[in-house]
């Protein structure tokens, strides 16, 4: 019965158009374009035995993919059901005993393992290692910091710092402050030329230091606005001056509300007894080792 033309398998013109651009492609995997092969020669009423001996397939093929498209059409096509192809040939054990050793272990004298010594440790390919680790998302090359606070104070001043951002008070500025200390002051040892049609701008290798400089900056969130000064110490004496920076440039009708970190210059006596005279500055420090906040 399977030598003898079978009824023609009915194409649209568009399902015609896609199986024949389908068998030009030079992109798409070698099964797909055996199929379209085969579902075109059947629409032509070409027997199964003749499509299978043309195509290069078994004739049980020819006809499980005729019954395949008649089934689900053109979005069958390449799919493969389950139980069926390729079987993974590393065992559960194997995945399990990687992934152990990747999160449990290192190998000796290194920090980490790499997809080769991997390979080594448990015989298997480097590709194999990479595959298990990118399906499983195990990264690890790849180390997340921490730090834990210990302020016993570390939910008050939490929800101190948060509510000034989330309801900052009437008639007010909220600024985060921070100091940049020890910015090396650099410069060229020859003048650098522009860029022109044709070359690139030019600057020397080398450099000559001019020292150090402490960057003050306090910025506001809401508006994105910087208050910034460069100062050459970091001592609390240059605080005082970047506070008084702030004072000439925030209208005289606000309040000032400074998040701050607990670097020791914010809290010296002296910087104290500049708040007592300049009573509409208020300090919110962020918790001990919570920057970030």
């Amino acid at each position: 019965m399977s030598g003898r033309a079978a009824a023609p398998l009915p194409l649209t013109d568009g399902e015609r158009e896609t199986l024949e651009r389908l068998t030009r492609s030079q992109r798409v995997p070698h099964q797909q374009v055996l199929q379209a092969r085969v579902l075109l020669l059947a629409s032509d009423g070409v027997a199964n035995i003749r499509i299978a001996e043309e195509v290069g397939v078994r004739a049980a093929t020819v006809r499980a993919w005729r019954s395949r498209f008649g089934e689900d059409g053109l979005a069958g096509l390449g799919v493969i059901r389950k139980g069926r192809g390729r079987r993974s040939s590393i065992s559960a054990e194997t995945v399990a005993e990687i992934v152990r050793l990747t999160t449990t272990t290192t190998p000796p004298g290194q920090t980490h393992w790499s997809c080769r010594t991997m390979a080594q440790r448990v015989g298997v390919s480097s590709s194999t290692v990479q595959r298990i680790w990118s399906d499983l998302d195990v990264k690890p090359h790849r180390v997340d910091t921490f730090k834990v606070s210990n302020d016993p104070r570390f939910e008050e001043k939490l929800i101190d710092v948060v509510g000034l951002y989330l309801n900052p008070p009437e008639k007010a500025i909220v600024l985060c402050m921070d100091e940049k200390s020890q910015i090396q002051a650099l410069d060229r040892t020859q003048a650098s030329l522009p860029m022109v049609a044709g070359r690139a701008g030019t600057m020397t290798h080398d450099y000559k230091r001019n020292g150090t400089t402490t960057l003050f900056a306090a910025l506001d969130v809401l508006t994105g606005t910087v208050i910034g000064q460069c100062l050459s110490r970091h001592r609390h004496e240059e605080f005082i001056t970047f506070l008084n920076t702030i004072d000439r440039q925030v209208p005289a009708g606000l309040q000032v509300h400074l998040i701050l970190d607990n670097y020791a210059t914010h809290k010296h006596p002296n910087v104290q007894k500049w708040r007592k005279r300049h009573k509409r500055f208020h300090f919110h420090f962020t918790p001990t080792s919570s920057s970030w906040l």
